[in-house]
């Protein structure tokens, strides 16, 4: 049968409960989210006279949960759009609404008989083939279903989030012994498709995938911490982004999540395990079990491995953990030689590869760790997962690692990688002994494009299901490229569609990117049918333009210099809207400044979900000049109505510009009209972008794409949109809002953005605005407050605001 999502009932709010039930609403499902119903009313309620049978008692537990959800940081809502979505209830008065719900995800506490009670009321009202699912995170799931009807067990599973569940990527599909094949299916592709997911397909087995192999390298981290003589700051640095791992590093992480929940997962596992080899390893180490007495559990309880404090001044200063004395010190701002043999390289695995041959303690533990988080993978095929890939995938997804433990080894090769392992004292498994004796030395390789997995029973390599549709860019870069430059590079992305990629620090745009997008829009319209912009970068599409080069002329006064270097900016931006072939972008995390404007011109944008776009160059103490400010000007006047008021949809495009707001999701971004309804779209899955992107390259060239023909009807509303603007910013001023800096930049933008100088509204042609915008950045760039805010970006540092 053809199933559909509409609505979701969320049976538990707590922090993982609220939080699936708001992603759902992110991606326009709608949610019923329910909770317990208080025992009795508190004080506060007895004084206003309420009892047990007044709504605003009986839903405060759920309502009380998902406010404080709502407010999280980091927000779980694409927009406050979202919320309009949720219904909140609690299970005695609501559970018969789940009758209308296409899917019920059960989310409460992790105690089996609490489970099964739910799962009794699931039942009762229920309606036949309705989904019904578990997030446990490690109750056995044929424990689960057990006494379930027929209806129930062939439509129930697990599908275990990560937390937070909007941001990570990971989604475990585990079956039960009776969920029919079609049910797993499904999911498998809802979550990547719809959720945004990657859906690793899970043994029901301990812990699962994710939580069995992070727990123990989690543990582990803390016994080579101790026995190595290190400190927690020292591990944190060599655990976090130099190997492509988060920046929280181990035990910032710990106590982000909670070290009892750590624990948990230890205490389930050493009950539960009967064949693993290194059970004891999930044994407490000594330092855990001493901070669980002390309940130093980490955020929650205030102190863990690192506490906040205020000093004598008020200012927050940050504390570690000392192993020996259990006591708290400064924490150190640690300086590591390894690291510096690896500072210019970008390549994780190359990174890898000289760090395991690092002879100090930071290479000691390199070795250690990471041969030891081998053996134990290694030795979990085939109990947990019969495929390596699906142990990358659920450890790079879940943890957000950008490189999987079998990915880790071919840094170096498998025979290399094993001979260091049994010098370590740690041998590996014997599959992986008999695929080097069949003649295999990497556990993934790429062929055609394609990245495939060594397969064990078949001692042969194979796609990775579920990637056919993907375009990643690392695995044609020996193949696909057609011209490049230091800065970025062109691909043939196949079927007449070229693509341009950044390779400048944080995808930055400066000379070299922008000689590859006109070098790239030259080569389509000469030989290609469309044009793609994208990356696969983890930090940016475009974090904007490099001002190195710009403060260079301002220091030198090359004011000529800078208004050629501006001209050749904004005809750049332009070409993505005017060129004769179909230009679709399709940017990710960061796309600010002249990413952003990059995105403004373009004839489609595929955006990320978790997209991070806007004009900033205010506080650079410049103006949008690459066509930016222009084009919110002309897309307020696509906007105008008979009977609008015209400066109030203006002015909206004008704070956001003032004030460098950001959105902080691709839904806020059509909000603030920098992406366009009806034309551009969302991908939830961060792997599909370049090929989704693609297709709508190709889309627009097969149905008949022409040239547009550059725009002389843009309404400005000259002087009267000046006036109302200036006003504000003198309020602002006179309030001590802003600096006399601002208002200078504030009242620059007021002015291009309405058109300048002249006497009533009027239309004007992109040509001239564009003129106004390069004459308003040049006169700013003689400006010293902009020089010093310029300086510090350049430098590392703040821009300074006064």
């Amino acid at each position: 049968m053809k199933r559909t999502i509409k609505k979701v009932a969320v049976l538990g709010a707590g922090i993982m409960g609220s939080r699936i039930a708001l992603h759902f609403a992110n991606i326009g499902v709608d949610v019923l989210l329910l909770d317990m119903v208080p025992k009795e009313p508190t004080e506060e309620e007895k004084a206003k006279g309420l009892d047990l049978g007044s709504p605003l008692v009986r839903n405060r537990i759920v309502n009380s949960l998902y406010q404080s959800a709502v407010k999280a940081s980091p927000s779980p809502i694409y927009s406050q759009k979202s919320l309009e979505r949720v219904t909140l209830g609690n299970f005695d008065d609501n559970m018969p609404e789940i009758k209308a719900a296409d899917w019920v995800i059960e989310v409460v506490v992790e105690k089996l008989e609490i489970k099964k009670l739910i799962y009794d009321k699931v039942e009762q009202y229920r309606k036949p083939g309705t989904l019904v699912t578990s997030n446990t995170s490690g109750i056995p799931i044929h424990l689960m279903s057990e006494g379930r009807s027929e209806d129930f067990q062939k439509h129930f599973c697990g599908t275990h989030f990560f937390n937070p569940p909007r941001y990570l990527a990971l989604l475990e599909i585990i079956p039960g012994p009776e969920t029919e094949p079609e049910i797993i299916d499904f999911l498998m592709s809802y979550g990547d498709l719809f959720l945004g997911k990657r859906t690793v397909l899970c043994k029901d087995t301990p812990a699962f995938i994710a939580n069995r192999l992070g727990i123990y390298a989690l543990v582990q981290t803390i016994r080579a911490t101790e026995e190595l003589g290190m400190t927690i700051e020292e591990v944190d640095k060599l655990t976090g982004p130099v190997i492509g791992r988060p920046k929280s590093g181990t035990f910032r992480l710990s106590d982000v999540v909670g070290l009892d929940t750590t624990v948990n997962v230890c205490r389930n596992l050493l009950a539960i395990l009967k064949d693993d080899e290194s059970k004891d390893a999930f044994q407490l180490p000594d330092i855990v079990a001493q901070l669980m007495e002390k309940n130093w559990l980490g955020d929650k309880t205030g102190q863990g491995f690192y506490k906040k404090i205020k000093d004598e001044k008020g200012k927050s200063v940050i504390l570690g953990l000392d192993f020996k004395t259990l006591e708290y010190r400064p924490a150190d701002k640690v300086k590591i030689a390894a690291l510096d043999a690896v500072k210019g390289i970008e390549s994780i695995p190359e990174k890898v590869a000289v760090l395991l041959k690092d002879k100090s303690k930071a290479g000691d533990f390199y070795r250690k760790t990471f041969t030891d988080a081998f053996q134990y993978a290694s030795n979990r095929i085939p109990e947990i997962s019969d495929e390596l890939y699906k142990i990358d995938d659920a450890i790079t997804a879940g943890f957000g690692w950008q490189v999987g433990i079998f990915a880790t080894a071919d840094a170096i090769g498998a025979r290399a990688f094993t001979a260091l392992c049994e010098s370590e004292g740690r041998k590996p498994a014997q599959w992986v002994y008999d695929m080097i004796a069949a003649g295999h030395d990497t556990f993934y390789k790429i062929e055609n494009g394609k990245k495939l997995y060594y397969d064990i029973p078949s001692k042969s390599y194979k796609a990775i299901p579920g990637t056919e549709g993907f375009i990643i860019l690392d695995n044609i870069r020996k193949t696909n490229v057609v011209w490049k430059n230091p800065e970025a590079s062109i691909f043939d992305l196949g079927d007449g569609i070229l693509g341009v990629e950044f390779q400048s620090k944080m995808n930055t745009l400066g000379s070299g990117p922008i000689e590859a997008l006109n070098k790239a829009y030259a080569l389509a319209e000469k030989d290609f049918r469309g044009l793609v912009v994208g990356n696969d970068s983890t930090q940016a599409f475009s974090a904007g333009a490099n001002l190195a080069m710009l403060f260079m002329y301002a220091v030198e006064q090359e004011y000529d210099e800078i208004d050629l270097m501006i001209a050749t900016f904004q005809e750049t931006m332009m070409r993505a809207r005017y060129s004769s072939v179909p230009v679709v972008t399709a940017p990710h995390s960061l796309a600010l400044g002249g990413g952003c404007e990059l995105n403004l011109h373009a004839d489609k944008v595929v955006a990320h979900a978790e997209l991070y776009m806007g004009l900033v160059e205010l506080g650079v103490g410049l103006i949008p000049a690459g066509g930016g400010t222009k084009e919110m000007a002309l897309r307020c006047s696509d906007m105008y109505q008979p009977g609008d008021t015209e400066l109030n949809i203006l002015q909206a495009a004008f704070m956001n510009i003032a004030q460098a707001k950001v959105s902080t999701s691709a839904q806020e971004a059509f909000e603030m009209n920098y992406l366009k309804t009806g034309r551009d779209q969302v991908v939830l899955n961060r792997s599909r972008l370049i090929a989704e992107a693609k297709q709508a390259a190709i889309e627009l060239a097969e149905n008949g794409y022409t040239q547009p023909i550059r725009r002389t009807d843009v309404k400005v509303q000259g002087k009267t949109g000046i006036a109302l603007f200036k006003a504000g910013i003198k309020s602002m001023r006179m309030a001590n809002y802003i600096t006399d800096h601002d208002a200078l930049i504030a009242e620059k933008l007021a002015y291009v953005i309405c058109g300048g100088d002249l006497s009533y509204p009027q239309q004007v042609s992109e040509k001239y605005l564009l003129e106004l915008e390069r004459e308003a950045f040049l006169s700013l760039c003689a400006e010293r407050k902009t020089m010093e805010r310029m300086q510090g970006i350049i430098s590392g540092g703040k821009a300074p605001r006064n």
